[in-house]
């Protein structure tokens, strides 16, 4: 009887770091990965490329719509207004906030998770940005944001509340490592 015991409680220990294992073989978010703007800054093309880097399977429109969503497991949003980015696009601010608050309700509706990439810092804060920042960051499952863009806190008191994960990089360059594990 007391082999069989033992049997089980080394049978049990065995599950849990197998389980274990598996949990870190297992990565959080799950590719293909879209990402997209909100604002129409460039900064959604740098994220682009510290995301191919860590050579994540991704794709980059900045005007992402629902329809886009189809066949991609992450949406990835880079927050920052740009009126040179919407004239570029040819779009209103008010049309691009209508086309992210759809964008972020069918994601949700999809259960597809957002991660919040911040890297404009001070440039990107504040002003008509924040109501972008805002919006996608109540949104997020996950924020990764350069230091200066958070300052005063802005993305803590967002993230704080609802337990969103978030991780504060010094440089731009440095955003890729803490994105590339999200998936690795």
């Amino acid at each position: 009887m007391k082999q069989l015991i033992r049997f089980f409680l080394v049978l049990t220990v065995l599950s849990g770091i197998s389980g274990q294992a598996e949990a870190q073989n297992n990565p959080k978010y799950q590719q293909p990965i879209l990402i997209s703007s909100a604002g129409q800054s460039a900064d959604v093309k740098l994220v682009g490329m510290l995301a191919k880097r860590q050579k994540l399977n991704v794709k980059t429109i900045n005007m992402a719509k629902p329809s886009d969503l189809e066949g991609v497991n992450t949406l990835i949003i880079v927050p920052g207004f740009s009126s040179k980015g919407l004239g570029a696009a040819g779009v209103s601010q008010k049309d691009e906030m209508d086309r992210v608050v759809g964008l972020v309700k069918a994601a949700q509706e999809k259960k597809i998770p957002i991660i919040l990439v911040h890297i404009g810092g001070n440039a990107r804060r504040k002003g008509n940005s924040d109501a972008f920042n805002k919006l996608v960051g109540e949104a997020a499952s996950h924020m990764i944001v350069v230091a200066q863009g958070n300052e005063d806190d802005f993305f803590t008191n967002i993230a704080k509340p609802k337990k969103i994960p978030l991780e504060i990089v010094n440089k731009i360059a440095q955003v890729g490592k803490p994105l590339g594990k999200l998936f690795n």
